[in-house]
C-alpha cells in the first residue's frame, strides 16, 4: 500500500474518531506542546536519542550536549565580565569533555566500517563471468 494512501486513511480515522468525539477532553487539551531543540544532534541519530529517552535512559553525549547548550545561553545572558569568564570556563570544560567522551563521530567510524566490507566484499566476489574478479590496475 503506497504511502500516499496509509496517509489518506489515516487522516480518515482521526476524522471519524473527531466526529464520535473520542479526541474530546483529552489530557493537556489546549496546552502548548513542548518541543524539544533537537537541532544540535546529527540527523541521523535524533531518532535513536528520542527513543533512548522515551525509555528512561539519555546517552551521557546527549546529557553533555543539553549542558553545553545551557552554558551558551548562560553566556550569552551574562550581566558582567566576571560572570561571562566563569560560563566561558564552564563551556569550555564541558566541550573538552565532549571531545574527550567522543573523539570521533559515529557517523564516520560507521562509514569507514561500511566502505571495509564492501572492499572485502569486492575482493572476495567472482565476476560476472564465474571467474575470479578483476585485477586491481586493469579492466
Amino acid at each position: 500500500m503506497p504511502i500516499l494512501a496509509w496517509t489518506k486513511l489515516a487522516e480518515e480515522r482521526i476524522k471519524e474518531a473527531i466526529q464520535r468525539g473520542e479526541l474530546d477532553n483529552l489530557p493537556g487539551a489546549g496546552q502548548p506542546l513542548e518541543l524539544e531543540d533537537d537541532s544540535r544532534l546529527d540527523p541521523e541519530l535524533r531518532m535513536a536519542y528520542k527513543v533512548l529517552k522515551n525509555a528512561g535512559y539519555t546517552p551521557p553525549e546527549l546529557d553533555l550536549r543539553n549542558e553545553i547548550v545551557r552554558a551558551e545561553d548562560l553566556l550569552a545572558q551574562a550581566p558582567d565580565e566576571q560572570a561571562r569568564y566563569q560560563a566561558m570556563k564552564r563551556l569550555n570544560f564541558l566541550t573538552m569533555k565532549l571531545g574527550a567522551l567522543r573523539p570521533q563521530s559515529a557517523l564516520l567510524d560507521e562509514h569507514r566500517y561500511a566502505s571495509q566490507v564492501l572492499e572485502r566484499l569486492e575482493k572476495k566476489s567472482p565476476s560476472p563471468g564465474g571467474g575470479p574478479g578483476p585485477a586491481k590496475g586493469g579492466p
